[in-house]
């Protein structure tokens, strides 16, 4: 299984188990990771924004332009920003390193 480590807002390092082939968001609802999700994954909203740790941005595959339009609508968009629902888990992913931004925008309230 491999494993992602998950920053959480307040500094705290989550290194968890992660079943291949789920969404960060799934790992991050099994493992009690502070990430809200409000639309289940269905790239609605960007409440399971995360910033992609140092070089496993370029492993991961190219964002959708309904992912990036998403983004644009959020706080704290880096240029390694990526939403939860859209990352697969993969084994060649082990070690994935994920930090939550420091809030998120619900724009579904």
């Amino acid at each position: 299984m491999p494993k992602v480590v998950f920053i959480e807002r307040n500094g705290t390092r989550k290194e968890v188990k992660a079943a291949a082939n789920v969404t960060l968001l799934q790992v991050a609802h099994a493992n009690d990771i502070d990430m809200e999700g409000a639309c289940e994954g269905s790239m609605a909203c960007s409440t399971c924004h995360v910033i992609v740790e140092g070089d496993w941005f370029k492993k991961l595959p190219t964002a959708h332009a309904t992912e990036e339009d998403m983004l644009d609508l959020t706080y704290g968009v880096t240029r390694t920003s990526r939403l939860a629902c859209q990352v697969t888990v993969t084994d060649t992913l082990d070690g994935l390193t994920v930090r939550l931004p420091s809030t998120t925008r619900n724009m579904m309230d």
